[in-house]
């Protein structure tokens, strides 16, 4: 009787220490998993917004966890958070962008030949210089099936010509366009340009200052240097108007011919007072260049480029600026790809935050 008792009682006791034990891991399993208790009280948090949906937070010792990847913390549910998988390449909002292009108004013309029109200029226009206010590409032979304006010059095709051609192209930017533009961009058929970054470049600047910018080259000019043609050089207002009024056909001013393109431009600007400015960023890192992006990255420049440049022919992803203008030597197929890294790839919760100071000439238009 009595043993059947004792058995009878640890029967019981066995149970009740089941039961409350139970009742323990239920109780921590919930504590662990309510959304009441992942709200801190006093320390500080990290909102992850998104529209149309409530606010979740998370405890900023979490995010720090999750980012050394050693974590086992229980995350709130952001699914609802997210967009879907298949919505994730919706359209950036270029509001900001949009805006700048109407304020800060671009002409491009493109250097370029009949042979190279459908082999190099087509992937031109169709990555990029669609994006200026206008373009237009220069070449001998006129063009009626290009989907952009090409006109002819007077002047034969080869390099040896190439200074007439920019002469020429100037005039006739000034003739047909000088009105319904601020800035005038020369750039080849081998150049990439992102016109974003130019305007978001120019927005402080005043377009009717005698002033040009480029890819600096510190040697042939002397004292202010020029400009790399490949790279790219975009003139003022003001410096149109000087080199129509007083540098075309002026050969001793502006020589009509012969020599190196860029050299021969950047002597004629310096002869009608058109200064060179410095267009490298706030962390001293380049925004136009004369080659292709993983020449500036990598190195292996050419000799000749560490006698000419003027900060040293450095390289680096340091020394790229984070709004790269342009690049030169690009292939087409380069070209494309760089289209594609620009405008389609993404990097998810990077968000734009730098928003361009506009210099007054634009606000009193």
């Amino acid at each position: 009787m009595t043993g059947t008792m004792v058995h009878r009682n640890q029967f019981f006791v066995g149970v009740i220490t089941g039961v409350l034990v139970s009742m323990m891991i239920l109780g921590v399993f919930h504590m662990r998993n309510s959304p009441t208790d992942m709200q801190p009280s006093s320390q500080t948090v990290l909102r992850i917004e998104s529209d149309g949906a409530a606010n979740q937070i998370l405890p900023e010792h979490v995010g720090t966890q999750i980012s050394k990847g050693n974590t086992n913390t229980p995350l709130p549910l952001i699914e609802g958070l997210l967009p879907a998988h298949s919505d994730n390449h919706q359209e950036d909002d270029t509001s900001l962008a949009d805006y700048l292009y109407t304020k800060v108004k671009i002409l491009c013309w493109i250097m370029t030949s009949p042979s190279n029109l459908q082999k190099k200029a087509i992937h031109v226009y169709e990555t990029w210089a669609h994006k200026c206010n206008i373009v237009i590409f220069v070449s001998s032979q006129e063009n009626n099936t290009f989907p952009a304006p090409v006109i002819k010059v007077e002047t034969e095709e080869g390099r040896q010509h190439l200074t007439a051609k920019t002469m020429h192209a100037f005039k006739y930017v000034y003739d047909n366009y000088f009105d319904k533009a601020d800035w005038f961009m020369k750039a080849d058929d081998d150049t990439f340009a992102i016109m974003e970054n130019l305007r978001y470049f120019l927005a402080d600047k005043n377009p009717m200052d005698p002033v040009y910018y480029g890819h600096h080259f510190k040697t042939i000019v002397k004292p202010q240097g020029y400009y790399s043609g490949g790279g790219g050089y975009v003139l003022s207002k003001e410096a149109l108007q000087r080199f129509a009024d007083k540098g075309f056909h002026q050969n001793l001013v502006c020589r009509e011919d012969g020599g190196a393109e860029d050299a021969e431009f950047g002597k004629c600007m310096q002869n009608l007072g058109v200064r060179t400015a410095e267009s490298y960023d706030e962390r001293g890192a380049s925004r136009f260049h004369c080659f292709n992006p993983g020449t500036h990255i990598h190195g292996g420049y050419p000799n000749w480029y560490l006698i000419y440049d003027s900060h040293g022919a450095r390289h680096g992803v340091d020394k790229v600026s984070d709004y790269p203008i342009t690049f030169h030597y690009v292939s087409p197929e380069e070209m494309r790809s760089l289209a594609w890294y620009t405008y389609h790839l993404k990097v998810y919760g990077h968000r734009e935050r730098s928003y361009p100071k506009l210099h007054e000439y634009y606000t009193k238009k």
